[in-house]
């Protein structure tokens, strides 16, 4: 049949199984909006207030569902604003495609209005990039990028169209969309070894990372775990992947890691990573890091392995297929006294905070305990995410959404919508400091205009915090540019924007105000008060070796 190129990209959108999109429109992309309008019934659209609003929804879309997120915006600055989330979902391994409309071809080249070269642009934080200038190709194109977005080792794909392709007619014949099938390359050597070493161990540590919850190998982690007999620590992409209520979980791993994941893992003998990338974040001091243990790294992506740690034995392929192989083959072992070990740590070195205050740990402990366990929890970056990992039980994959990689302050808040639309049955809770919260609070407008009911809580301490607690702790408490007490009322602007608010300063005030905003089944703004130096702990200071973790009662022993 004979369809337009604006026609054949929401063809393409429907082969595909998307139901939503998220975007703003403009100039030349109108063409492709037309067609949406057209198709309304069928693929519902997301009109974010800001176009970075649109990336990290279609981001949290994707993590909370595993399908690939679709965002889209017009040419010139609408697509330059959406490079901020393209990037977050590359370095988290997201699934994305990104499409944008430029200059008609005759004007590519000439600085036209609103002309960029997106995909030159984005080249680096993209799986792939194409500028399609031919309408018979739009479709194959189109196929292409979701194939590739979702295969191997997930990421976004760019897809820029020029105008005159958006309206150009062709013969357009409907295709399935193509089964992806994981890959698994390990050979059964490779497999005999890693079950050796296994065998081998008499201290084994397991660390999961966020290929544990983009493959979905949550019952092959958990069975891995009881054969190995091994106690399991996590990423922060990795939340979710093993029960955080198990015994043999130590929480996590890194600069704000648990002393017991921290030191088990120096203490080891085998390190066993799953599905991680071995983040300085993670590793502290790399040439310090389990330097004891001989280290099994299990990746889908071949450019992982002996990246950042030298490993002894590696596998490659999709973590649930491998582990599913490693699973019928391994014998049980037993290590219980090392495990009594690790479980000595735990009660030794337990997370704490001032409990007699308000506080982001009771915060999360008390949305914890309201939602049952059972809520996704969305987060911006700074401490307040922290304490988002440390003090609430993540016990089921893709309930965990957070800028890890690239770290993207105002990432929470779009995230969280587009958590909402893919799990509409789910409570979306997002989690921002009130410096994140800023940065694209506009998208509180979105939530209320399609009456999205998120739960929006900004921990309130008028600093920047994060940057604080380094500035007290290594830059002789100067306070440069830190400091945020202004005369900004959140609750005015959540209402303003068409939410409803509720402001908490003291503790027996947050669970009443969480079970009301869950009740309101509408965008609800929850504002905690806390206070401006209140810090994360435990901590590893950056370049030291993860064995030298600290907490608050470290320094006042100094």
């Amino acid at each position: 049949m004979q369809l337009n190129g604006s026609e054949i990209v929401v063809e393409c959108l429907k082969e595909q199984g998307v139901d939503t999109v998220f975007g703003y429109p403009g100039g030349s992309i109108l063409n492709i909006y037309d067609a949406l309008y057209k198709h309304s019934s069928e693929i519902r659209h997301i009109l974010t207030s800001h176009e970075q609003g649109a990336a990290h929804a279609a981001d949290g879309y994707a993590r909370a569902t595993g399908k690939v997120g679709v965002c889209m915006a017009t040419s010139g600055p609408g697509a330059t604003n959406l490079v901020t989330g393209i990037a977050t979902a590359y370095m988290d391994s997201v699934p994305m495609v990104a499409i944008t409309a430029n200059v008609t071809l005759p004007m590519l080249g000439k600085d036209s209005f609103q002309e960029v070269d997106i995909a030159g642009v984005t080249m680096p934080i993209t799986k792939h990039g194409y500028i399609v200038k031919n309408v018979e190709q739009l479709a194959d194109t189109l196929r292409e990028a979701f194939r590739i977005a979702k295969s191997g080792r997930p990421g976004p794909v760019l897809v820029d169209i020029t105008k005159d392709v958006t309206a150009a007619v062709c013969e357009y014949t409907p295709a399935p969309a193509r089964v992806v099938v994981p890959p698994m390359s390990c050979s059964q050597e490779e497999l005999d070894m890693v079950i050796q070493y296994i065998e081998e161990a008499r201290r084994p540590f397991i660390y999961l990372g966020g290929g544990a919850v983009i493959s979905g190998a949550y019952a092959e982690v958990a069975e891995f775990a009881e054969l190995a007999d091994a106690p399991v620590c996590d990423t922060l992409m990795g939340k979710g992947a093993f029960d955080g209520r198990s015994p043999r979980y130590t929480g996590m791993i890194g600069m704000h890691g648990t002393k017991a994941s921290n030191l088990g893992v120096s203490q080891c003998d085998l390190l066993i990573a799953l599905g991680a990338r071995f983040s300085d974040r993670v590793t502290g001091n790399p040439k310090k890091f389990a330097e004891g243990a001989r280290i099994i790294h299990i990746d889908i992506d071949a450019a992982e392995i002996n990246k950042n740690i030298r490993v002894d034995a590696s596998l490659m392929g999709d973590l649930k297929l491998v582990l599913e192989n490693l699973n019928r083959k391994l014998p049980r072992q037993n290590h219980g006294d090392w495990m009594q070990t690790i479980a000595g740590l735990k009660e030794k070195y337990p997370l704490k905070y001032d409990d007699s205050k308000l506080s982001c740990p009771y915060v999360m402990e008390t949305i914890d305990k309201v939602t049952g366990g059972e809520a996704l929890i969305t987060t911006d970056v700074g401490q307040h995410q922290m304490w988002a990992a440390q003090y609430y039980h993540y016990t089921k994959p893709r309930t965990f959404l957070s800028s890890g990689g690239l770290g993207t302050m105002g990432y929470g808040l779009g995230a969280c919508i587009g958590a909402q639309v893919g799990q509409p049955d789910k409570i979306c809770i997002n989690i921002a400091g009130d410096g994140c919260f800023r940065m694209n609070m506009n998208e509180l407008a979105t939530a209320s205009r399609y009456n999205i009911p998120i739960i929006q809580v900004v921990i309130n301490n008028h600093v920047l915090g994060m940057v604080r607690q380094w500035q007290t702790l290594f830059y002789g408490k100067r306070y440069s540019q830190t400091v945020l007490s202004d005369k900004v009322d959140f609750c005015k602007v959540a209402e303003g924007l068409g939410c409803e608010a509720i402001r908490v300063t003291r503790k027996e005030e947050v669970a009443p105000a969480i079970e009301r905003a869950i009740a309101m089944k509408a965008p609800v703004l929850v504002e905690c008060l806390i206070p401006e130096d209140d810090k994360v702990f435990p901590m590893v200071p950056a370049g030291a070796p993860i064995a030298e973790v600290f907490d608050g009662d470290d320094l006042e022993k100094e």
